[in-house]
């Protein structure tokens, strides 16, 4: 029996479903704040104590969840939609927690549905600026560089989403279900 137990505690929980939304509740934007602080403040240390500015005030926060029982249970995604002016939405402060990282689409999800919100909300440009390490990820999923930009000191670039590749939708949420770890493949 211990045989079968042994390394379970080392390993970290994967659960077999994530919620993608609109975060609607209290404990949902704390924990999307809380992700934020976590993500931009301690471990990348791209902001001091908190990574709140005035954005916050007119965004639409948009989480993932990982799922107990079909029900939400922490935040371990993140990202903000905003109107920056008629029919140009950007998109900022994506995060996702270290342990969520290579379970799959996650960060794929949040992109996808913070631009098809914004799209269906009426967006003709959605625009975000993305860390230079996470540039060939945007391309990958139909976003194009602008120009390089410094921006909190550390290089990025103005990407533009290719809206064709996400139709307008009003929904509030989506279903990630049953994410896999990704495997390399040898040549």
């Amino acid at each position: 029996m211990s045989a079968l137990l042994e390394g379970v505690e080392h390993r970290p929980f994967i659960p077999t479903e994530y919620v993608v939304r609109l975060a609607r509740t209290p404990w949902e934007r704390a924990g999307y704040h809380a992700l934020r602080r976590e993500v931009f403040c301690t471990e990348q240390q791209v902001f001091a104590e908190d990574d709140r500015d005035g954005i916050d005030d007119v965004a639409i926060p948009i989480i993932a969840a990982c799922c107990m029982a079909g029900m939400p249970d922490r935040i371990v995604g993140a990202v903000r939609i905003h109107e920056a002016e008629p029919g140009v939405w950007r998109g900022s402060r994506l995060a996702v927690h270290e342990d969520h990282r290579k379970l799959g689409r996650i960060g794929a999800e949040l992109i996808r549905m913070a631009v098809s919100t914004a799209h269906g909300l009426g967006a003709t440009r959605f625009l975000a600026q993305v860390q230079e390490q996470n540039v060939l990820f945007f391309r990958r999923l139909h976003w194009k560089s602008l120009g390089v930009i410094s921006l909190h000191g550390l290089p990025h670039h103005d990407m533009q989403a290719d809206l064709s590749r996400y139709p307008a939708h009003c929904q509030n949420q989506t279903w990630l279900l049953r994410p896999q770890p990704r495997t390399r493949q040898v040549a």
